[in-house]
């Protein structure tokens, strides 16, 4: 029987409802895909991402966000160094990025004569959380539909870039990317911390060096997380992080590049 992503997408999310598992299945099975084959999305499947993107909750309905579809080669070939040149970018055969966006919003309001008060960082911080929810739908229409996904951490760093290939205009700002396609590789889980880790019922309950040591414990123990001490020469899996991976001066920097985007953009009007 000749397999459709289209059908099962369709099947998902038009009788997602008396078959719960199976998207809770795709929730539990996520993992990050950084290998992809050359097949192309058929545009229906990818209609159908997009639209399920788009049901996404948003702050008074505004939609303040858009999403850029890239699928020219040259086009990845040019945003790849944005994102640190992984190969995904420009293997996979689309490139999502997903922008606070309040310049179809402040247009319109004008076009009514109405005068838009969003030129906030608060306004930023609402368009951001908007289009983060629509990335995350998309994302987990894709996987259900059998495609992989990669989130690019990149974006904000390189967000400038970014606006000026993208010819994103005031108002526009890159929050993050996703590369999407059909997978070529099959990683195991990524770990995640227990459960009782990130809850907490009722009201915060502050951690004891007790609750931290058993919450990581695990975590440190992955023969792949020792790996990265050893090859980095730390002497914990934390300073692989403190002193590696996010450092001070590297979160400082891209923190202040980051600000002067927003003002270039529009967002910091009243800072």
């Amino acid at each position: 029987m000749f397999y459709s992503p289209v059908h099962h997408l369709r099947k998902s999310f038009v009788n997602f409802g008396p078959k719960p598992d199976a998207m809770i299945d795709t929730l539990l099975n996520h993992r990050s895909i950084r290998k992809y084959r050359s097949d192309p999305i058929p545009g229906t499947l990818l209609d159908r991402i997009l639209k399920a993107g788009i049901r996404a909750s948003t702050t008074g309905n505004m939609q303040v966000y858009s999403v850029i579809v890239t699928t020219d080669p040259s086009l990845k070939e040019e945003l790849a160094p944005c994102h640190f040149n992984q190969p995904m970018v420009t293997e996979a055969p689309v490139l999502l990025t997903f922008c606070a966006d309040f310049n179809r919003f402040n247009q319109w309001c004008r076009l009514r004569g109405a005068e838009p008060g969003y030129d906030n960082f608060l306004s930023f911080f609402t368009a951001a959380i908007d289009a983060l929810l629509v990335a995350q739908n998309a994302c987990i229409a894709a996987e259900d539909a059998g495609l992989g996904i990669c989130y690019l951490g990149t974006t904000t760093y390189m967000a400038a870039e970014i606006i000026r290939i993208l010819a994103l205009p005031e108002g526009v700002v890159p929050v993050t990317a996703v590369t999407v396609g059909y997978p070529d590789e099959s990683p195991g889980l990524t770990d995640r911390l227990p459960v009782e880790a990130v809850i907490h019922k009722e009201k915060y309950q502050d951690y004891s060096d007790a609750t931290i040591q058993k919450h990581y414990h695990n975590k440190e123990l992955i023969t792949t997380n020792q790996d990265f001490v050893k090859e980095n020469k730390q002497p914990s899996l934390a300073h692989v992080y403190t002193n590696v991976r996010y450092k001070k001066e590297d979160n400082i920097l891209f923190s202040n590049t980051l600000l002067e985007v927003l003002k270039k953009q529009g967002f910091m009007n009243n800072q």
